[in-house]
């Protein structure tokens, strides 16, 4: 796993809730601070393709603006009946930042890519 600082020390401080996506190495991330705490989860929703960084939060959850389907901002859990998932990501902040952590793919392993 590597990790990449996704905010600086100076927005990570910064006070109010956010749903907004982040491109790391190619890939989308739905990044959300909900009542002082910050979560990462995929940014496509499992269920239609919605975009999760174009929803809300509501009760520990992010919404899909599509169909109002909900995920567990902790776990990525679907509500009761759905029976799915988002991948969520885990963060640490540091001393300069919030970083994320992301899995290393076997190509850049390999290849160094």
């Amino acid at each position: 796993m590597h990790w990449v600082r996704i905010l600086s020390k100076h927005e990570s401080e910064e006070s109010g809730d956010f749903v907004r996506m982040v491109k790391i190495d190619g890939q989308k991330i739905c990044l959300v601070r909900n009542d002082g705490r910050f979560y990462a989860l995929q940014n496509t929703c499992p269920h239609a393709g919605g975009i999760l960084s174009g929803g809300w939060c509501k009760n520990g959850h992010i919404v899909c603006p599509i169909h109002r389907y909900e995920y567990d901002l902790e776990t990525g859990k679907g509500a009761p009946g759905q029976y799915d998932y988002a991948d969520v990501y885990p963060l640490e902040l540091r001393d300069d930042g919030l970083y994320i952590g992301m899995k290393e793919s076997w190509w850049k392993k390999v290849w160094g890519g």
